[in-house]
């Protein structure tokens, strides 16, 4: 990764390394929803058909994606933003925990649409930064 950034450096394009740096965030990000989404998918399938032991696996692996989303968040930059998925993500956690403990699906379900629905919003993203074509311009 750092050879990367070197070589956008060395065409003098600080604020492309910037904007490289802010991609690939947003990119890990995704990636982290899409682990999310598919574990809760997961769980409600194993739930479904009584593999409590697997459901349990997918729930905490679910959990540990939404404490890493929130261990992420940047509170100074985020401002009431940081603060409101701050909100939401122990919302979740929570109702992870119940949900896990009580074999509750339409928690899972409620879970797994808001956590589609934040995974959209993430998807919007790329489209709203500025192209690296247009920052290369001299």
């Amino acid at each position: 990764m750092r050879l990367q950034f070197k070589a956008m450096e060395s065409y003098g394009s600080d604020n492309l390394a910037s904007q490289a740096s802010v991609a690939n965030n947003v990119a890990l990000i995704q990636m982290l929803f899409d682990g999310l989404v598919d574990s809760l998918a997961a769980a409600q399938g194993h739930l479904r058909h009584g593999a409590i032991q697997e459901k349990c696996k997918c729930v905490t692996r679910a959990s540990r994606i939404v404490i890493g989303l929130q261990g992420s968040l940047d509170f100074a930059k985020g401002g009431e933003l940081a603060q409101n998925l701050n909100d939401l993500y122990n919302y979740v956690t929570r109702r992870l925990i119940f949900a896990n403990a009580h074999n509750d699906m339409a928690v899972l379900e409620e879970i797994h649409g808001l956590m589609t629905e934040i995974r959209s919003a993430w998807q919007e993203v790329p489209g709203l930064l500025p192209s690296q074509a247009s920052t290369q311009r001299h």
